[in-house]
């Protein structure tokens, strides 16, 4: 048995030095990385570094939520008006349609796609955990939804002031406006991507969300209506703890001073208030607490 074709094989074979080197920059780690993913969420929400066309339906909703605030405020500036036609904590209710279409548009388009194209688990990869994709997805939808609520009160304020109406009053309206959004922002965006989370089927997570928000909003609205026809104003107040935008409307007439919308403004007292406020709260602790049980049942 000969060696030699082994031989002049070991003879032939060379080592190359082809300049693979370790990397010796800053390693930005996981708040770096969780930084940018609520950023491009956020953005995203908007269709900010999107395709065009991706960016016209939000944008349209943003221009729908300002313009009957621009039309208030010049109605008051023109007429010198003594206050504004609408309350600061009543002009999310009033558009509260606008508002459960953006969240069912976005929240799909911000976790659905990834669930579809098998992108999380590149996520999960180092250094970012589940809890960094919950917690980065949560803030940006709900930042993009105190954007969309705030930007119309803000126009009220400044034309409020532009109007010289009360300094005192308006200021304080505001920030309880400010309070009110804030509140919907957290539950609107929890319920919306524990929706958006179940499938990775965008229409089916849009369709989804409209029910959730909509379509219970209209259920109880016409349940507290019938209730209120028969005089029976108790039934009307705690009918309101089963639609998100009526637990924000409780809470915010039990606490912040507004006028409710409900029938008859039957609106819940300080005791029933509290109520309200445990589940709203509960709702967006239940909203976390089942994003991040999705995330874990998500494969590596």
């Amino acid at each position: 048995m000969t060696t030699e074709p082994m031989a002049t094989d070991r003879a032939s074979s060379q080592i190359h030095n082809i300049g693979y080197r370790h990397y010796d920059g800053p390693r930005l780690g996981r708040a770096y990385a969780r930084r940018s993913l609520f950023s491009q969420s956020l953005r995203g929400a908007y269709g900010l570094g999107r395709s065009a066309k991706s960016k016209v339906l939000p944008m349209l909703l943003f221009v729908v939520m300002c313009v009957p605030a621009l039309i208030m405020v010049a109605v008051a500036v023109t007429t010198k008006a003594k206050d504004l036609p609408v309350e600061y904590t009543r002009y999310a209710i009033i558009l509260q349609a606008v508002i459960g279409l953006y969240v069912a548009s976005q929240a799909p388009q911000a976790v659905s796609r990834d669930l579809r194209f098998k992108s999380v688990p590149l996520y999960f990869s180092r250094p970012i955990e589940r809890v960094d994709y919950v917690v980065a997805k949560y803030a940006a939808m709900t930042s993009a939804l105190f954007v969309l609520t705030a930007a119309p009160l803000l126009v009220l304020y400044v034309g409020s002031l532009l109007a010289k109406l009360d300094f005192s009053e308006q200021t304080k309206g505001f920030a309880q406006g400010l309070v009110s959004v804030a509140l919907l922002s957290l539950l609107f965006a929890g319920i919306g991507l524990v929706v958006s989370a179940v499938t990775p089927r965008r229409g089916f997570g849009i369709a989804a969300v409209i029910a959730v928000l909509t379509i219970s909003y209209g259920a109880v609205s016409t349940v507290q209506a019938i209730a209120d026809t028969q005089g029976n104003g108790s039934a009307v107040s705690w009918l309101g703890l089963f639609s998100p935008i009526t637990l924000i409307d409780g809470v915010q007439t039990a606490f912040l001073g507004a006028t409710s919308a409900f029938p008859g403004a039957d609106g819940p007292g300080t005791g029933q208030g509290v109520v309200y406020l445990l589940v709203v709260l509960g709702l967006i602790a239940g909203s976390y607490g089942l994003l991040m049980r999705r995330y874990r049942k998500v494969g590596l």
